[in-house]
């Protein structure tokens, strides 16, 4: 099944919350530890107070997780297992120590909220020594593993606005760009000072393992000031991770 997001399936709301609407992210787990590979688990629950088990694909996956630490950095996004009860298993890489902000995206595809595009998210702490690291400066540039990706935009708060990704590898475009998500580009964006979530929504249609070198996307970001953008994109059967830090007016 394919699912090309559209604005309209855009999330409400900025994710800070644990509950909307009824629903609820529910775990009892508040600290995680430092250092090592952590499982999380957790459930959301309807407003009867049950686990919901029913939920609709959104870019091949029933639910995105994400993790950030609270200077934004430190962002892994991974997709968690559901047991038949309802209970979501979430495998996180080593966190450093600090404040992190887990985020669960989910549709349900039954009750009240079915077809709604809802972001919940919790807090925990992973115990130890947690130096804060400066946000890098805002740039209209950013390299992951060889490749230098430059954006382009005007971006405005509270306004959908376009954003363009253009993507070279040694000085040259790159077409190689293959399909992740149902998409060639997953981008992801916190809100300096809150760790407020958007996810900025790609517009570039598939057509096999040909993306590239630029890439479309519309942009809905609710506040001003600077965001911490993560791209995630795939070359030869890797994944690989870009962040940037955009200023919006």
């Amino acid at each position: 099944m394919t699912s090309m997001p559209s604005m309209s399936g855009m999330p409400t709301g900025n994710g800070l919350a644990d509950r909307q609407d009824g629903y609820t992210l529910a775990s009892d787990t508040n600290r995680l530890p430092a250092g090592k590979t952590a499982t999380y688990r957790f459930a959301i629950t309807s407003s009867s107070g049950k686990p919901v088990t029913v939920f609709a694909l959104d870019q091949t996956k029933r639910l995105h997780f994400y993790a950030i630490r609270s200077d934004l950095t430190g962002f892994q996004h991974v997709h968690p297992t559901m047991a038949s009860d309802g209970t979501w298993t979430a495998s996180l890489a080593a966190l450093q120590p600090g404040s992190w902000r887990l985020f669960t995206q989910f549709m349900p595809d039954t009750g009240p909220g079915k077809g709604q595009d809802f972001v919940l998210s919790r807090t925990v702490t992973v115990p130890g020594s947690a130096p804060t690291t400066a946000l890098p400066a805002p740039a209209s540039s950013t390299t992951s593993d060889g490749y230098t990706l430059t954006l382009s935009g005007d971006l405005k708060a509270g306004t959908a606005s376009p954003l363009t990704v253009t993507v070279h590898k040694d000085g040259k475009p790159v077409t190689d760009l293959q399909p992740y998500l149902d998409t060639y580009a997953h981008l992801t964006a916190f809100h300096q000072g809150d760790e407020a979530f958007a996810h900025l929504h790609p517009q570039t249609k598939v057509n096999g393992s040909h993306g590239g070198p630029t890439l479309d996307f519309m942009t809905a970001l609710p506040a001003s000031g600077n965001w911490r953008l993560f791209l995630q994109f795939q070359t030869a059967g890797t994944l690989h991770t870009a962040a940037v830090t955009l200023h919006v007016s």
